[in-house]
């Protein structure tokens, strides 16, 4: 074994990022990633130093609800600069990076003022729940849920499955929506819940994670930095 790789070896096992073996060492991380990636013991360390830099993170939110003129748009600024760095704490976090997929794909990105999802499939609506309460650090009490129903679905029994389904207290629910004209669609026995977080310094910030998001994903120093 070549005395750099036998060094990087020794370092890894103790527990050392790639950046730090490669500030070190002088050897490019992406030459490490390729000793190293198909290693079990690195594996596990790989995810150890991720939940270590994810402990603690809390994203910051605040409200605007009597911020105006430039004073609001100072703050649209500072809420993305703070996107940007708690971007960079948080994207290994395997939960963060779930959720803010799904938002990616399904949430509602036109309101100004929510982070808004809502589907039928109750495993993706209690992932979606986590991705704001565990990886984000929303309050609990800040992440709300209502149901979209059609005719012919018991809201009562509706609300008793996505209590147990989607993990939120009945006492965070609002007011249910009734679709009215339309048909029950097929295999959808207790309508849609949509999960809301009403805070647009909040909302702010995950649109700036989206336009990071695909971007980060791309790169392959993004799998090589732990």
């Amino acid at each position: 074994m070549r005395k750099d790789k036998e060094i990087a070896t020794e370092m890894r096992k103790e527990g050392k990022s790639y950046s730090e073996m490669s500030e070190r060492l002088k050897i490019p991380k992406t030459t490490l990633s390729d000793w190293f990636k198909k290693e079990d013991w690195s594996k596990e360390i790989r995810g150890r130093l991720a939940d270590a830099a994810n402990a603690g993170n809390t994203v910051r939110i605040i409200e605007l609800g009597k911020v105006r003129g430039e004073e609001l748009k100072t703050m649209y600024e500072e809420a993305k600069e703070e996107a940007k760095r708690e971007f960079e704490t948080l994207k290994y976090h395997p939960l963060f990076i779930a959720g803010l997929s799904l938002y990616f794909g399904a949430g509602d990105k036109a309101a100004k003022t929510q982070v808004r999802l809502a589907n039928t499939n109750p495993e993706l609506v209690r992932l979606f729940v986590g991705f704001l309460e565990k990886a984000c650090r929303i309050p609990p009490e800040k992440v709300k849920a209502s149901l979209v129903l059609y005719p012919g679905i018991d809201e009562q029994s509706s609300l008793r499955f996505w209590v147990f389904a989607a993990g939120i207290p009945l006492n965070r629910f609002r007011k249910s929506s009734l679709v009215k004209g339309r048909q029950k669609p097929k295999g959808v026995a207790y309508g849609m819940c949509a999960i809301t977080v009403s805070n647009t310094y909040f909302k702010v910030k995950v649109t700036e994670w989206l336009k990071t998001l695909p971007k980060e994903l791309m790169k392959r120093e993004y799998y090589e930095n732990i």
